[in-house]
């Protein structure tokens, strides 16, 4: 939709001129480029330009002509865009996160290449050109102020990489996006390739230490689109008994934590990932005993909010947002009196390893499955199909002070145990994995060896149901497997997906 002209956001002149049709500017990307698309968890992606591309491929469909693009991104986005080119089977190869079931399925049907990539490796891949040449770029922004700069809106990821290594881009600014998001964000430019790396001057969470603002060269912009589009809001139920059993488990032990010296009674920065488990934690977190909570992580959930509107969270630093269509409403309703409690940055300072070491998070990330050892499946279903993506956890478990995976013990109604024998695939190697979580239980693997983490994952997080077959497996491994540091039966240890595969069970 296009506003006019007496409300455009557009103030730089020579921007202005470049204003244009989403079916114009789309006009502009041709088969075979890459394309860097803004967007993180369906905040701040392109809201007509994806849109009008896809109509245009599914008309060069129409006469047999093939036309596809690379996608990147910064993680998901929208069915509008992810959904809506995948639909058109517009995308040869997507990275390095995604969401979308019809973009799922496509890379599961192996019609569509997907590269799985850590977060925080993405801008240096760019900048590396191991990627290959990134085209144009087609970035949503708030708004341009006279000089050019852009006003990055609810969601910052690869934004800055993007604009910089782009040959040509396409901006959307969309004035949906609440003009108070002005001052928010914290753009670094300070990063290097190796050997010019200099350290990354931020100490602590409420750090500010680049610009509120993107640099763009006008010169390098094609097309100007001006919106006013809602950003897809992420719908979270309320906990169930399964994540608040499991929030419960996480706080008990972060306060034995503090009892025991090794955490500050105000913790440590918070990371979280998305989901009902992970805004039950921070649930529990608001009704807890610890104060003057901060957060270091990639986007600020429906949790993260309540816990900034009662006091016990005054600071978080993401990349992104990722609200419910209320806690949305009520953020843009008074984001006033959010805007000094919330920092967004570049994905590549949100995700990097350094910050994330020296500020000493903690880390809490779902899964798909754990095995017995500790080693975690966080991204494939039966080892072969893809569901969403690694995201940014390993850049957080592999880092952080304390690295927690949680999940249910069980799902698909018990057909399936979240904790087998052996990782069907492995994300986060049992070297980054310290505490496994689910409703049953925590297991506490620092410091263990794999047969007592073994002894530790059985007795505390497998299901009653599952835990018999567990057992008897761990000990006819302990009796006869060729090797004694980690003993596994390797003509069954994947025997229970196999099973699953034929039987609907494993």
């Amino acid at each position: 939709m296009q506003t006019s002209s007496e409300s455009s956001r557009i103030h730089c002149p020579r921007l202005r001129s470049k204003i244009m049709s989403a079916e114009a500017a789309a006009a502009l990307i041709p088969s075979g480029v890459n394309v860097g698309m803004s967007g993180f968890t369906g905040a701040g992606y392109p809201k007509v330009v994806p849109s009008a591309l896809a109509k245009r491929i599914m008309d060069a469909n129409i006469y047999g002509k093939k036309f596809k693009i690379g996608v990147w991104t910064g993680a998901s986005t929208a069915p509008d865009l992810d959904g809506a080119l995948a639909m058109v089977d517009g995308v040869e190869m997507r990275l390095p996160y995604q969401s979308d079931p019809t973009c799922r399925k496509r890379i599961n049907a192996g019609e569509m290449e997907y590269i799985d990539i850590h977060l925080s490796h993405v801008a240096q891949f760019v900048w590396s050109g191991f990627l290959g040449k990134l085209d144009i770029a087609v970035v949503e922004v708030a708004g341009i102020l006279e000089d050019g700069r852009l006003i990055p809106s609810s969601s910052v990821g690869n934004n800055k990489t993007w604009l910089d290594q782009a040959d040509k881009v396409i901006l959307e600014v969309n004035s949906w996006q609440n003009p108070e998001l002005e001052g928010m964000h914290d753009i670094y430019y300070g990063t290097q390739l190796p050997p010019n790396r200099k350290p990354i001057p931020l100490l602590r969470t409420q750090d500010r230490i680049g610009e509120a603002y993107l640099r763009c060269d006008p010169a390098k912009v094609i097309a100007v689109v001006e919106t006013h589009s809602p950003d897809r809001n992420s719908a979270f139920s309320a906990p169930d008994e399964n994540s608040r059993k499991i929030a419960g488990h996480i706080l008990e032990f972060l306060e034995h934590e503090v009892k025991k010296g090794r955490l500050p009674a105000n913790l440590l920065p918070l990371q979280s990932g998305v989901g009902n488990i992970a805004n039950a934690v921070m649930a529990g977190l608001n009704q807890g005993p610890f104060e003057n909570l901060t957060a270091y992580t990639e986007v600020l959930q429906d949790g993260m909010l309540e816990m900034i509107k009662s006091g016990k969270l005054t600071c978080a630093s993401a990349t992104a947002f990722s609200l419910s269509s209320g806690a949305l409403a009520e953020l843009n309703a008074d984001l006033g009196r959010y805007k000094n409690n919330i920092i967004l940055r570049p994905q590549e300072i949100s995700n990097h390893p350094e910050i994330i070491r020296r500020l000493g998070v903690i880390a809490m990330n779902g899964m798909i499955e754990a095995d017995i050892y500790g080693n975690v499946n966080s991204t494939h279903v039966m080892g072969t199909k893809i569901m969403n993506g690694i995201g940014g956890s390993g850049d957080f478990a592999r880092n952080a002070f304390l690295s927690i995976f949680m999940t249910p013990s069980q799902a698909r109604g018990g057909e399936i145990s979240c904790i087998v024998p052996m990782a069907s695939h492995v994300d986060h190697t049992e070297h980054d994995v310290q505490i496994l979580v689910t409703e049953q239980g925590l297991a506490d693997l620092r410091g263990l060896s794999p047969k007592q983490r073994a002894r530790a994952v059985i007795d505390n997080c497998a299901h009653p149901h599952f835990k018999p077959a567990l057992n008897d497996y761990y000990k006819r491994a302990l009796d006869h497997s060729p090797g004694k540091q980690t003993p596994h039966l390797l003509e069954e240890a994947l025997s229970w997906h196999l099973r699953y595969l034929r039987q609907g069970a494993m």
